[in-house]
């Protein structure tokens, strides 16, 4: 059976703009009758909230957003993320690697265009032949980055069209286990997409460029034939142009139930930033799949105004 994955983190409350790409990966898996996935990504230990994933959950199903297995926690996987590791370092495709952010930042070649994080210039390729020896040498812990290749790698992506990314030169070699051991963002959903056989990937386009990576590690893991289809929709962003965030105001679904916001007032907002301007009072989520199409979502980014503060808060 085709099968998706929400994937919130629990290192913050779910504001707006997740609510909006989730209902639409929702959305596209109720019409199409994929299977949902819920997955909390609780990998970042430091950033992790207590209680954040029941918050999480509670938002989900105040949207009436529901799903058919999990939820399922990364960080009760880390075997797994250990054995793709190993595995990958033993076809030589990743290297120990000892720079600090800040090494990292100095040495690095060029900045990241979208978040201006720096291009890693390679300084650890080649230098140690294992992690023990890049332990004992240079009395740091080390992390693991996979040597990315100088070469295309191509897809097509179900929204966005073509896709061309060379991440060796373009992105540059990338983390896939932290110096505490603890699998990487990259790593990790990979692992977890090919164990829960998720073939459907829907998500913000600020992760556009994750997906070559990706597709990189599926082919180190023997897994090239599973690579999933890519969905990449626009993110909702403030009025200055960066993606919705604290600066912005208060706009996590919890403090609009806290403040009595129904919930069919939320989802006429998602509906209108979904292309479908006229919805009605929703009782439930499943009234849009006869009027969702995903080429109904403009390429633009969303803009979040003051005027749909109002219109929610009107409502409570």
């Amino acid at each position: 059976m085709p099968t998706t994955r929400l994937a919130p983190s629990p290192t913050g409350a779910l504001h707006l703009g997740n609510a909006r790409t989730f209902l639409i990966n929702w959305l596209l898996a109720r019409q199409n009758g994929w299977r949902i996935i819920l997955r909390i990504e609780d990998l970042d230990g430091p950033r992790v909230k207590r209680g954040a994933d029941q918050l999480l959950l509670q938002d989900l199903q105040y949207l009436g957003l529901d799903w058919d297995a999990g939820p399922i926690y990364q960080s009760t996987r880390q075997a797994l993320y250990t054995a793709a590791v190993d595995r990958i370092l033993k076809q030589r495709l990743a290297y120990p690697c000892v720079c600090s952010r800040r090494e990292v930042e100095l040495a690095a070649s060029a900045p990241h265009p979208e978040d201006h994080t720096s291009i890693y210039p390679g300084t650890c390729r080649g230098k140690f032949a294992s992690l023990e020896q890049a332990r004992a040498q240079s009395g740091k812990k080390p992390a693991v980055r996979f040597a990315a290749p100088d070469r295309q790698v191509e897809f097509e992506d179900a929204f966005l069209g073509s896709q061309r990314f060379n991440v060796g030169a373009d992105l540059g070699d990338f983390v896939i286990a932290k110096s505490d051991g603890t699998a990487a963002y990259q790593l990790a959903v990979v692992v977890d997409d090919l164990e829960g056989e998720v073939d459907q990937v829907v998500r913000g386009d600020d992760l556009l460029d994750c997906a070559p990576r990706q597709i990189l590690l599926y082919e180190a893991l023997g897994a090239a034939s599973r690579v999933p289809h890519y969905t990449h929709v626009p993110l909702v962003v403030g009025p200055d142009g960066r993606r919705l965030a604290k600066r912005h105001g208060d706009t996590r679904l919890a403090a609009y139930r806290q403040y009595g916001v129904p919930p069919d007032r939320v989802l006429a907002l998602l509906a209108r930033w979904c292309g479908i301007d006229d919805a009605p009072r929703l009782e439930h989520p499943r009234e849009l799949l006869d009027r969702f199409r995903l080429d109904r979502i403009g390429k633009s980014a969303i803009v979040f105004t003051a005027g749909d503060d109002r219109f929610l808060r009107e409502a409570a």
